[in-house]
C-alpha cells in the first residue's frame, strides 16, 4: 500500500479553538527525555529546583534507546591522528589514556551503566567509545531521575506554547487530551528545537549552500554473531576492515550481484556489551528532513527496506554472520540534523578547529566534525587539535529572540559543520546539564536565562562535578 501523499499547497482546514487543563506547575520544565533532557533534569534538580520532565515515548533515552544510537561516541582527547583509506585512528593524549573532557551527569550515568552490566567503560581497546545496552540504559536513567526527585510525564508530545511565548506554558498532546505544563523556565531538549520555535525563536536548517541536512539512519541490533569467525576473516583480509567499518569488496560484489543497493560504500557496525551482538549503523536515507512528516514516513520505509538487504547480505557474504539475525530495530529512524536555533552566539567550525575557549564556556567537545554526505555516499571526518578540546559557550544555548527558554543538545546555536560534532550524545548531555543549571538559576532568581551570569552557571556545574576550562572555586 503506498504511503499517504503530501497534500497540495493551499489546502487547509480551520480548526476550532481548543481548551487544555493545566497538569502541573514547576520551577523548570524539561521537554524531551533524551541525553540532553536527562542531563538538564539532573542539573536543574541538583541546583535545588522542582523539575518536571515530559517525554513523547514511554521510556527515557531519546535517540540512545528509541533510535538505538549506540555506542556513545568518544568524549576524550587524542594526541595523534592517522588517516588510512578513509578511516581514522585516535591515540591517547599526554594527559593520560583518553583524557575525558565531559563528566558530571554523564559520568554518573556511565558509572551506573557499567555497574549494572549495561556498558563497557571507555578505554583504548574500545576506541574510547562506550558500548551500552539500551534496555539497561532506560532503567538506569529512570533510577537517576527518581533519586533526584524529578517528576516525569511520558506519552506527552510537545505541540505548541500556550500564548505568544512560554510564559503561558507548553502544550502537550496526550491520550488524555491536550494538557499544559507551566514553568518559570523551560529547557528545550527535543533535538528539533520544537518548543523554542513555537515560542518564536529563529532557526537555521542544513548547510548554507542548499539547506540539505545529514542523512537519516535506522540502526539495528544483530545477534548470534560469531566474533571469532569474523576476526579470522579480518586477519586474512586486513585491507577489508578498519576499526568499525569496511567490507568494501564484499559490498561491491553484492551490489554487482543485485543483492545490495545502498547509498554508502561500506558497512559500519559496533560491538556491544554482549559478545554475540553488534549494533549496525549502515542504512542511509538522504534528502529528507526530520521535521517533515512525509519525509519521516518515507525515511522509515526506505531505511527498513535497506535493513532487510543488509541483514541478507550479512548472512550470504560475511563470515561470522551465517546464523545471525536482526533482534531489534529502532522504534524510529535516527535523525542527525534538523533545526539549529539562532542563539546569542553561533558556534563555528573555526571555533572547533582552533579549540577555542570562551569566558562563558559551559561544556567541552573533542568529537570530530563528522558529516555524512547529505547527497549520497561518503563521510567527511576532520579532527579538533590533538590533545585539546573546544568550549561551548552559554550564549549558544540562549535563543536570540525569546526569553524564558534554554536549548540543549543538537539544536543549540551553531553552523552545519559545527553541529556535526556537538550533535553526539555525550556532548548533548553536557549541554543539557548546563541548560538545566541555567534554567534553575533563572527560576530561582525570578529572571530570564540570558541575564544569569555565566560565572554562576560555571560555579554550579563545577559543584556538580562537570569538567570545564575554568578554575574550580573549591
Amino acid at each position: 500500500m503506498p504511503a499517504l501523499e503530501r497534500p497540495p499547497d493551499g489546502d487547509t482546514v480551520a480548526l476550532l479553538p481548543r481548551t487544555a487543563f493545566v497538569a502541573a506547575e514547576t520551577d523548570v520544565l524539561v521537554v524531551g527525555g533524551g541525553p540532553a533532557g536527562i542531563g538538564a533534569a539532573l542539573g536543574a534538580a541538583e541546583a535545588g529546583c522542582d523539575v518536571v520532565l515530559a517525554e513523547r515515548y514511554g521510556f527515557l533515552g531519546g535517540n540512545a534507546t528509541a533510535a538505538l544510537v549506540m555506542p556513545l561516541m568518544s568524549f576524550h582527547t587524542h594526541s595523534e591522528t592517522f588517516e588510512r583509506e578513509g578511516t581514522t585512528t585516535l591515540m591517547p593524549t599526554d594527559h593520560g589514556p583518553g583524557h575525558s573532557v565531559i563528566a558530571g551527569a554523564l559520568q554518573r550515568l556511565l558509572e551506573r551503566l557499567v555497574a549494572a552490566g549495561g556498558a563497557v567503560a571507555p578505554t583504548l581497546d574500545t576506541g574510547y567509545v562506550v558500548p551500552f545496552d539500551p534496555e539497561i540504559f532506560k532503567l538506569v536513567a529512570l533510577d537517576l531521575l527518581d533519586e533526584a526527585g524529578v517528576r516525569f510525564l511520558f506519552h506527552a508530545f510537545a505541540s505548541d506554547v500556550a500564548g505568544e511565548d512560554v510564559t503561558g506554558g507548553v502544550v502537550f498532546e496526550t491520550k488524555s487530551g491536550p494538557i499544559v505544563i507551566r514553568a518559570r523556565c523551560v529547557v528545550d531538549g527535543t533535538g528539533d528545537g520544537d518548543v523554542a520555535v513555537h515560542a518564536g525563536a529563529a532557526y537555521e536548517v542544513g548547510r548554507s549552500e542548499d539547506g540539505l541536512v545529514q542523512p537519516m539512519t535506522l540502526m539495528f541490533r544483530v545477534v548470534d554473531f560469531r566474533r571469532d569467525a569474523f576476526s579470522r576473516f579480518v586477519e586474512e583480509n586486513p585491507t577489508q576492515w578498519r576499526g568499525v567499518h569496511g567490507l568494501w569488496d564484499l559490498v561491491e560484489e553484492a551490489t554487482r550481484n543485485g543483492d545490495l543497493d545502498l547509498v554508502r560504500e561500506d558497512i559500519l557496525f559496533f560491538g556491544t556489551p554482549h559478545p554475540r551482538e553488534v549494533s549496525v549503523n549502515s542504512t542511509r536515507v538522504t534528502r529528507v528532513l526530520g521535521t517533515d512528516v512525509w519525509d519521516l514516513t518515507y525515511a522509515e520505509w526506505e531505511s527498513r527496506r535497506q535493513l532487510r538487504q543488509i541483514a541478507a547480505f550479512f548472512r550470504k557474504y560475511v563470515p561470522g554472520f551465517e546464523e545471525a539475525y536482526v533482534a531489534q530495530s529502532g522504534v524510529n529512524v535516527g535523525v542527525r540534523e534538523t533545526r539549529r536555533i539562532v542563539g546569542e552566539y553561533q558556534l563555528t567550525a573555526d571555533d572547533l578547529f582552533s579549540a577555542r575557549k570562551f569566558e562563558d564556556g559551559i561544556a567541552q567537545g573533542t568529537y570530530p566534525v563528522d558529516i555524512h554526505n547529505p547527497e549520497g555516499k561518503g563521510t567527511v571526518l576532520k579532527h579538533v587539535p590533538a590533545g585539546d578540546a573546544y568550549d561551548i559557550p552559554l550564549r549558544a544555548l540562549i535563543p536570540r529572540d525569546v526569553d524564558g527558554i534554554v536549548v540543549a543538545g543538537r539544536c543549540i546555536s551553531g553552523t552545519h559543520e559545527a553541529h556535526s560534532s556537538y550533535r553526539v550524545m555525550p556532548i548533548a548531555m553536557a549541554t543539557g546539564q548546563a541548560a538545566g543549571v541555567a534554567a534553575a538559576l533563572a527560576a530561582r532568581s525570578g529572571g530570564t536565562p540570558r541575564h544569569v551570569p555565566a560565572s554562576a552557571v560555571q560555579e554550579e556545574l563545577l559543584r556538580q562535578g562537570a569538567t570545564l576550562n575554568v578554575p574550580s572555586t573549591n
